[in-house]
């Protein structure tokens, strides 16, 4: 069975999140994003794995499902055409490890990915005595990448631990700020027992094939949400049963049933590029080299962004592709696209709310929209201006200025050539 896959979420437990994001607004969502297995997020905060406890119930070969009364209101407020997705859970949670090693401070985030509730109470039990579960969604542990994951193993084998958007700066294992070089630098002896590692949005498959210390390990890509709405922002495709052990299996190894992600573009990541926010100042990688990584109009250190950290790491040619290689989709959010059509600054306007409503109950979920349904449909289904929007999306035919320091990129799919504007205009 194809199945999209999005496995690192977060709830409302988590800082800096949508007061929406429980388990109700993932289903919710799932649907209307087509997207049929869904990380619970948070399962380590207590408050919400009482929610979860309460709301899901088992499901096929270890996967979770949202209890039919619970489901039945969530499916009134979902179009028709989406109504039919399939939707399944899988606990996960984000930890954040923060410690000291080789005389510098490391902040790491990692996917903890598990088989049930059962396993995930045991965790909870053993993490509790390390760390505040109930301060954060996201709890923070003074404990080393190497022995959480050890922890893991120990608890229950079958679990999964990946580490979180790895360039990230400040919490990539591989980031400038505080992370490492390598896999045995972060885990030693037990990197061996880590078999996936999440891109994050700022850098794509291509981009880590360039490490050969990564080849046997399968690189996903999750969305990271903080509101619902975001859900999908990068998903995995995965031909595999409905179980845990399947799912799990294929990211485990990697083999045929992982068919490859669905990712953002990784310019528009907010920390591809390097850069000064706070002076408003984007460089490319031999540009911070070039100012031995200071920032020109203020003196202060450049963040170094994602794609200077792989050309650092990387020992491979930049063009390199792998003879065997995964499937690569880029997409663009559909709401996004729907804001430049119109003309609109926010995704979240009433403008870009209403048309996206329109769009999804005449066409079906977002990703059958992005990656699916025929251009032809789409323009016969009287929208025009997105039938050539999401035409040249499939042919990577985007313009993006780079994102940088904590600034999303800024993408644009029409581009702003007049001819293109006249050709709008006859639609």
């Amino acid at each position: 069975m194809n199945l999209v896959v999005d496995l690192h979420v977060h709830s409302h437990f988590s800082r800096a999140t949508s007061r929406d994001m429980n388990i109700e607004s993932l289903y919710r969502w799932g649907k209307i994003k087509g997207i049929n297995i869904i990380g619970t997020g948070d399962f380590t905060h207590p408050d919400y794995f009482l929610e979860l406890n309460e709301k899901l119930e088992p499901a096929e070969g270890g996967l979770y499902k949202l209890k039919d009364k619970f489901a039945v209101e969530q499916d009134k407020s979902v179009p028709k055409s989406c109504r039919a997705n399939l939707i399944r859970f899988i606990p996960t949670v984000e930890i954040c490890n923060i410690y000291s090693k080789t005389g510098k401070v490391r902040k790491v985030h990692n996917l903890l990915i598990v088989p049930d509730f059962k396993t995930a109470s045991e965790l909870n039990t053993r993490i509790g005595k390390i760390g505040n579960l109930r301060a954060d969604g996201r709890p923070i542990l003074g404990l080393a990448c190497r022995e959480l994951l050890k922890i893991v193993l120990e608890t229950n084998p079958a679990a999964l631990f990946i580490p979180a958007h790895i360039w990230t700066p400040w919490f990539g294992i591989f980031g400038s700020k505080s992370g490492f070089d390598s896999l045995e630098e972060t885990f030693g002896d037990l990197a061996i027992e880590v078999k996936a590692m999440e891109t994050g949005m700022s850098s794509d498959p291509y981009m880590n094939w360039r490490l050969s210390q990564l080849d046997n390990v399968t690189m996903i890509s999750n969305s990271d949400a903080h509101s619902a709405a975001k859900l999908g922002r990068e998903a995995n495709l995965i031909n595999a049963e409905l179980s845990y052990q399947d799912i799990s299996g294929a990211i485990r190894s990697g083999d045929k049933r992982f068919l490859g992600t669905i990712e953002f573009f990784p310019d528009e990541g907010k920390y591809h590029h390097d850069g000064h926010r706070n002076c408003h100042m984007r460089f490319t990688p031999s540009e911070t080299r070039k100012l031995k990584g200071i920032c020109p109009n203020c003196g202060k250190a450049i963040t170094v962004g994602v794609e200077s950290r792989v050309e650092d790491l990387a020992d491979r040619a930049e063009d390199y592709v792998p003879e065997k290689h995964k499937t690569v989709e880029y997409i663009i959010p559909l709401a996004e696209i729907i804001a430049e059509l119109k003309n609109v600054r926010s995704t979240a306007s009433k403008t870009v709310r209403n048309e996206y409503e329109k769009i999804i109950a005449a066409l079906g979920s977002e990703f059958n929209i992005l990656r699916k349904v025929p251009v032809t449909e789409i323009r016969n289904a009287g929208f025009g201006q997105l039938a050539i929007a999401i035409e040249k999306l499939r042919k990577s035919e985007v313009q993006i200025e780079p994102g940088y320091d904590g600034v999303y990129g800024v993408v644009s799919i029409l581009g702003r050539t007049e001819p293109e504007k006249s050709q709008l205009q006859l639609l």
